[in-house]
């Protein structure tokens, strides 16, 4: 059997069906339900759902406990959490695309709606290609954990404020060679007709950065995830629930998100700390259950010392 249909052969193939006809279901009830007007999402919607998808991953978190065990069951809930706070990056990456390019709020879920199934099929393709890579190529995981650590190293180091220019962004420059661009959105459009010609909108443009940008991401949510679990099944699983969250947490972090100051310093760290785990497992065992309690712990750290500690004022 090829290795890659090796690694989804672990679980048999109604469980498979079953979470993508339910993942399915559900972003059809959002969109053609709850989301078929565009409007301004408001925090208490943002809440709601937030609080709907956390509860249906911590849900469907237990079932894995139940079914497959402890092991599997802290797993899952440890890698939904390292992917939920890796996350929070995206949200200020889509923070600053939608203030460049002027959208509106009222039409910035349809776009992060389309982009996070995008997310979606990107890490089932780059999780199943890993989790296949490492049953082959076992050395594969300490390449994973030395990039883990220099990503955290540079994540915890001050760093200039981030810009988002498109004119840099490869896949938007390929895309305006071969396809004309309206000089205006249309009513939240992605494609339009202008001066009778089939063009795409710059709502298009907006919705190809953020898949763009999602690839940069995924590269260090993939080793971050491996490094927990080497079951697709909980791997992958784990990574969709945190990604359809994803939508729900930009709206109810936009406008908070400087009360936030110590979180990336406790994902830098955390970051650090799975890239060990993953280059000392030869000779150090660190089990799951520590694992999330570090997760956990450090998380909690950095969300009290945000809450705690009062920004320092800038001298006049």
């Amino acid at each position: 059997m090829p290795p890659l249909l090796a690694v989804i052969d672990t679980m048999p193939p109604w469980a498979w069906g079953a979470f993508f006809l339910f993942i399915t279901a559900m972003l059809a009830l959002d969109l053609g339900v709850f989301q078929r007007d565009s409007h301004v999402v408001s925090m208490k919607e943002a809440l709601g759902w937030c609080a709907v998808w956390g509860t249906l991953a911590l849900t469907f978190g237990g079932m894995v406990w139940w079914w497959r065990g402890p092991e599997l069951g802290q797993q899952f809930l440890a890698s939904y959490l390292i992917e939920l706070c890796l996350s929070v990056d995206n949200v200020f990456v889509f923070i600053l695309v939608f203030a460049y390019f002027k959208v509106e709020p009222r039409y910035q879920h349809r776009v992060l709606f389309w982009g996070i199934i995008g997310a979606v099929v990107m890490r089932a393709v780059f999780i199943l290609v890993g989790v296949s890579v490492i049953a082959r190529f076992h050395w594969v995981l300490y390449i994973f954990g030395a990039f883990l650590v220099y990503t955290g190293v540079k994540m915890a180091l001050p760093s200039e404020d981030a810009e988002v220019d498109p004119e840099h962004n490869a896949a938007v420059r390929l895309f305006r060679r071969f396809f004309p661009v309206a000089p205006k959105n249309d009513q939240g459009n992605f494609f339009t007709h202008h001066d009778g010609r089939r063009m795409a909108t710059p709502m298009f443009i907006v919705l190809l950065v953020i898949e763009t940008t999602d690839v940069v991401f995924a590269l260090d949510s993939l080793p971050a995830v491996l490094a927990i679990t080497k079951d697709s099944f909980v791997a992958l699983t784990s990574n969709i629930f945190a990604i359809l969250g994803l939508r729900s947490l930009y709206f109810a972090l936009s406008g908070i998100m400087q009360l936030f100051r110590f979180l990336k310093i406790g994902l830098a760290v955390i970051l650090c700390f799975i890239g060990a785990k993953m280059l000392l497992e030869p000779w150090v065992e660190i089990s799951t259950t520590t694992s999330l309690g570090v997760i956990g712990g450090v998380l909690t750290t950095a969300v009290l010392m945000s809450a705690l500690i009062p920004p320092l004022r800038e001298k006049k």
